[in-house]
C-alpha cells in the first residue's frame, strides 16, 4: 500500500543516518524530501504542512545536536509524529450494548460496502465469537440484496431473508425482531450508496441510525480516491455519529495518502484496512505498525499474527515433529509453499519485512516472482509419494517425467531439487538447535515461539 512512500522515506533517512552530525541545512533538506514524498502520496496539503511544522522544531532541538546518532533521532521524531497523525492507538469495535448490537455501514456506491459487510461479519464471528446477522438496506441497486445473501450463503453467515418492496425503515424493524428470535448477537446493516453525496441518501441513513440506535457507524471508503475519501468522511460525520473508517483496496494503493490523511482531516479513527477480495482479507488498523511500514521498518508483529491466523495448529505441530526428528521432506516443502500462498504470496509476506524496497529490488534483479510458488507446487504434485518422501531417488528419467507432468523443463526441476537440498540441510541444523535467524516460516525464532 505504501510502496512509493516507503521508498522515498528510506532514501531520505539513509542519507540522514550516514551523517555524523546534522546542521539546520541538512535537516531542512530532509524535511523538504519528506514534504515532497507525502504530497506525491496524495496526502492533504494542510496535513503535510502541519506535520512538517511539528517535526521541524523537534528535529532542530538541542537533544538532536548533542545526540551521538542525530539521524536516528530524527527518524524517531518523524515516527512519533506519524503515529499521532494516524491516530495514536487502534480502536476496537464497540460491543458494549445489549444484544443484538446494531452496526451500520455507509459510503459511496462502489466503495465496497457489501463485501466489507461480509468481511466484518466473518471477523466478528472468528475473532469475537459472536453470532452475526447481515441485513441489506440497499433496495435501489439491482441485485444488491441478492449479493449480500450470496456472500452469506458462501461463508455460512446468517442474512435476513429478502422481502421485495419493503422500505429500509421497515427492513430495520423486521431485522431487530428477527435477531431477537434467531439469537443473533450483532446485526450489520449494509446501507445504500450513491455515486456522490446527496441529501436524500444522507436523510435516509440519518433515519436508519435513529431507528436502529447503532453502536458503530462505519464509513467504507475507497483508498484509491485519496484526498476525496477524507472529504467524504467529513460529510458523513456532519450527518451521523460516524465512529470508524474502513479503507478498502488498501492493497492496490501504492501511494497511501488516504490512510495518512483520513484520521487527521475527519477526526474519525481508521479501524480496518481491506487488503484483498477474499473474505478474510481484512486487517485491524494499528497506527504504530502502519508507521513502521511507511518508514521501511517492517511489521513483524502483524506478520506473526497473520501466520497464526492462516496456518493451522495441526500444520505447525506436524512441522515441529518433523524438525525434531531431523526430517524435512518435499511434503513439508509443499506445506510451506501453501502457507506462503495463504499469507499473500511472496509480496504479501515481504510487505511486512524491514527494508522491503531493497529486498524487492534484489528479487526483481534475480527474476523472482509470484509464479515460482505455483510452479514449485506443480512440480512437487507431479512427484510420486516415494519421490516426495525421498527426493534422492529422483534420477534423470524421473526428472523428465516430472518436468512433463508439471509443464516445466529438467533445468527447472534441477533448480528446485538444489533449493530443497539447501533448505533440508538448514532444517537439520535447526532440529539440532543451531538455527540462526529464521524459522521454517521465514520468521525470527523468538517471534515464531509466539505461534506455539
Amino acid at each position: 500500500m505504501f510502496e512509493n512512500l516507503t521508498n522515498k522515506f528510506e532514501e531520505i533517512f539513509s542519507s540522514l543516518k550516514k551523517a555524523p552530525s546534522l546542521d539546520e541545512a541538512q535537516v531542512d533538506e530532509g524535511l523538504r524530501g519528506i514534504r515532497q514524498a507525502l504530497l506525491e502520496a496524495d496526502v492533504s496539503l494542510r496535513v503535510v504542512k502541519e506535520f512538517i511544522e511539528r517535526v521541524k522544531p523537534k528535529a532542530l532541538g538541542e537533544e538532536i545536536i548533542r545526540s551521538t546518532s542525530p539521524g536516528q533521532m530524527v527518524v524517531k521524531i518523524v515516527y512519533d509524529e506519524l503515529v499521532k497523525l494516524l491516530g495514536d492507538t487502534n480502536y476496537d469495535i464497540n460491543l458494549n450494548a445489549v444484544p443484538p448490537v446494531p452496526m451500520m455501514l455507509v459510503g459511496l456506491q462502489g466503495s465496497g460496502k457489501t463485501t466489507t459487510t461480509a468481511k466484518i461479519a466473518k471477523y466478528l464471528e472468528k475473532n469475537k465469537k459472536k453470532k452475526v446477522m447481515m441485513v441489506s438496506l440497499d433496495v435501489y441497486r439491482p441485485a444488491a440484496q441478492e449479493q449480500l445473501k450470496f456472500l452469506g450463503e458462501q461463508n455460512n453467515i446468517l442474512t435476513l431473508p429478502v422481502i421485495d418492496g419493503q422500505l429500509p425503515a421497515d427492513i430495520c424493524k423486521r431485522a431487530i425482531n428477527a435477531a431477537n428470535l434467531n439469537g443473533a448477537e450483532i446485526i450489520l446493516f449494509d446501507t445504500a450508496g450513491r455515486t456522490q453525496i446527496d441529501l436524500q441518501m444522507m436523510s435516509e441513513i440519518k433515519q436508519i441510525e435513529s431507528i436502529i440506535n447503532s453502536t458503530e457507524n462505519f464509513l467504507v471508503a475507497d483508498s484509491l480516491t485519496g484526498q476525496v475519501a477524507a472529504e467524504v468522511a467529513k460529510e458523513f460525520k456532519n450527518t451521523i455519529n460516524l465512529t470508524g473508517i474502513i479503507l478498502t483496496r488498501a492493497d492496490g494503493d501504492a501511494r497511501g495518502g488516504a490512510a495518512v490523511s483520513m484520521k487527521y482531516v475527519s477526526e474519525v479513527p481508521i479501524k480496518f484496512l481491506g487488503v484483498g477480495e477474499k473474505i478474510d482479507n481484512l486487517e485491524v488498523f494499528h497506527p504504530n505498525r502502519i508507521a513502521n511500514r511507511i518508514l521501511g521498518m517492517g511489521d513483524i508483529v502483524s506478520l506473526v499474527e497473520k501466520a497464526a491466523q492462516d496456518i493451522s495448529e495441526e500444520d505447525i505441530k506436524k512441522t515441529e515433529e518433523n524438525l525434531k526428528k531431523g526430517n524435512f521432506s518435499m511434503e513439508d516443502y509443499l506445506t510451506q509453499l501453501r502457507q506462503m500462498k495463504k499469507m499473500g504470496g511472496i509480496e504479501g509476506v515481504m510487505s511486512f519485512l524491514p527494508g522491503v524496497s531493497k529486498i524487492k529490488s534484489q528479487m526483481d534483479q534475480a527474476g523472482v516472482d509470484e509464479k515460482i510458488i505455483t510452479q514449485n507446487e506443480a512440480i512437487i504434485l507431479s512427484m510420486t509419494k516415494k519421490e516426495r518422501e525421498n527426493p534422492k531417488i529422483i534420477d534423470g528419467s524421473r526428472r523428465k517425467r516430472i518436468a512433463n507432468g508439471s509443464g516445466t523443463d529438467v533445468a527447472t526441476i534441477n533448480k528446485l531439487l538444489k533449493q530443497f537440498k539447501m533448505m533440508s540441510e538448514m532444517m537439520k541444523k535447526m532440529s539440532k538447535g543451531n538455527a540462526k535467524g529464521m524459522t521454517d516460516k521465514g520468521i525470527p525464532p523468538e517471534l515464531f515461539n509466539q505461534l506455539k
